[in-house]
């Protein structure tokens, strides 16, 4: 029998590499003569430069940034001949925050990571969004271009409070350079169902302070460029798609940037069954994150996909609905202790037992 493995991140325990090889060590226990294909992924956010360099391979660049407060981080950027791909949240991720004081984390360091890639010669540079830990509407990236206010850039939303100027970055640093944010957020900048009002709470701002943020991107968006605002995807990443757009950046789906550069079509074509997972599976699955984008793109080629993950939050109904056959939950496995202390053998024990299901073993079952 053949699986490919591809599954997105654990968030907070396992890199979504981590994860397929987790998975394909309990497989091969029940199944040891299935061939298996292992295919991290990632809808832009951590684990992006990963899985492009799984399946593209070319040159890993250590660089140092600032960090969300200003510290110093390690980060990389993956060059591919003339294309360099970006990772924002290795500069302005959750993990970096911790969840926490969201309104004063800046995306600086993205744009450090951005000065990077065009340090080497790039012709195009990919910028996964995803994970962030930020609100700012990519002023601290638009700071390390070279933008200027009359309040601090690379203060986080709360810094911009009361700007009333502000001159961009020269457009000649990225003339002639093809900008991408890869992200599956349509949401726009402000409002409703911006930035701050989605996905501020999970980044420590409580209602107050995603008014105050809201408040700080519209009044940068009035300077800076409001229809560029109103863009489907200019509220990914706490607005860091509206810096981008703001630099001409086109946008694609994370997933499918990934799946273009691995042949993913071709690998789901070539196999019998399709394995993916993620930390939790739920309601927010359903907007395009990695189980459900590829149990899409395998249904489409009819074969079944199994989702493996950390929590399980939908009924079989529901799952099935989505185009995924079974979803498997790690915690009612083993127990949350255990998902959460030694979470790599303990996906490798769900793997094994959801093969005994899944695979045609030799013995003809």
């Amino acid at each position: 029998m053949r699986v490919l493995i591809a599954p997105d991140k654990y968030a907070g325990t396992l890199t979504a590499t981590e994860a397929a090889e987790a998975i394909a060590t309990g497989w091969r226990r029940t199944a040891p003569h299935d061939v298996l294909d292992l295919a991290p992924l990632s809808d832009g956010g951590p684990g992006f430069v990963d899985a492009l360099y799984a399946a593209l391979g070319g040159e890993l660049q250590a660089v140092t940034v600032r960090g969300p407060f200003g510290d110093p981080t390690p980060a990389t950027v993956l060059v591919v001949g003339r294309t360099v791909y970006v990772e924002s949240a290795q500069a302005c991720g959750i993990d970096l925050t911790r969840g926490e004081r969201g309104e004063r984390a800046s995306t600086y360091g993205v744009g450090e990571l951005l000065l990077a890639a065009l340090d080497t010669g790039a012709e195009r540079i990919v910028i996964g969004l995803g994970g962030s830990g930020t609100n700012d509407g990519g002023a601290g990236l638009l700071a390390a271009l070279g933008a200027t206010a009359d309040v601090p850039l690379d203060d986080g939303a709360e810094g911009l409070a009361g700007i009333a100027a502000l001159t961009l970055p020269d457009p000649s640093a990225t003339a002639g350079v093809e900008i991408v944010a890869a992200s599956d957020v349509d949401n726009p900048l402000t409002g409703l169902f911006g930035a701050s009002k989605v996905f501020g709470a999970q980044k420590g701002l409580d209602e107050d302070a995603q008014q105050r943020a809201d408040l700080a991107l519209t009044q940068l968006a009035a300077l800076a460029g409001r229809v560029k605002a109103l863009e489907k995807g200019a509220g990914a990443a706490g607005g860091l798609g509206y810096a981008l757009l703001l630099l001409g950046a086109t946008r694609e789906p994370g997933l499918e940037v990934i799946a273009s550069a691995a042949a993913l079509g071709d690998r789901i074509t070539e196999v019998d069954l399709v394995i993916t997972g993620e930390g939790s599976f739920d309601a927010s699955s359903r907007g395009g994150k990695v189980p459900v984008a590829l149990a899409a793109m395998a249904a489409a080629r009819a074969r079944p996909t199994v989702v493996l993950a950390g929590h399980v939050g939908l009924g079989s109904r529901e799952t099935r609905a989505l185009g995924i056959e079974a979803a498997y939950s790690l915690v009612d496995a083993v127990g949350e202790d255990r998902a959460l202390g030694d979470p790599a053998r303990a996906l490798a024990d769900l793997a094994e037992r959801v093969a005994r299901t899944w695979s045609v073993r030799d013995h003809g079952e």
